[in-house]
């Protein structure tokens, strides 16, 4: 039980994740976030991106969320999340229209709300593409 730790993983609407597991990486702000059993106490805001929970005997887990935070505790890491999702269930088609209509949105800006929503929104669009560019460069090499 050394080697493990539990993990939640919690959106506004319900829970997505709960389990023991050995790593999470997640993407934070100042770039990607591995966590191990024994880490020290960290509360960081995460950015929109995947989420890789490996479990015990190297099973390996991913979702998105859209953004939040992960709080991780001597034996527990819980990730509040804006929004999330398993990245299987990830439509790569509506994450592509997504990024077309937020890129066009941003550069027909016309006030400075325009402007910060279609950044928001462009980047969640690129995060869910980066997600399942992951998940399919994995499912390439197994």
């Amino acid at each position: 039980m050394a080697n493990s730790f539990t993990c939640n993983i919690v959106s506004a609407e319900e829970s997505i994740f709960s389990g023991t597991i050995e790593m999470v990486v997640a993407a934070g702000k100042m770039g990607d976030l591995g966590i191990l059993p024994g880490h020290a106490p960290l509360l960081t805001e995460l950015q929109p991106g995947p989420v890789r929970v490996i479990h015990d005997g190297g099973k390996e887990e991913n979702f998105f969320v859209s953004g939040g935070f992960m709080e991780v505790q001597p034996d527990v890491v819980t990730i509040l999340a804006d929004a999330a999702t398993r990245a299987s269930d990830l439509n790569e088609a509506a994450a592509e229209e997504a990024r077309k209509e937020a890129l066009k949105a941003f550069n027909e800006k016309s006030t400075e709300l325009d402007y910060t929503r279609a950044a928001a929104e462009l980047a969640e669009a690129v995060a869910q593409l980066r997600t399942i560019q992951q998940l399919r460069k994995k499912a390439g090499k197994g």
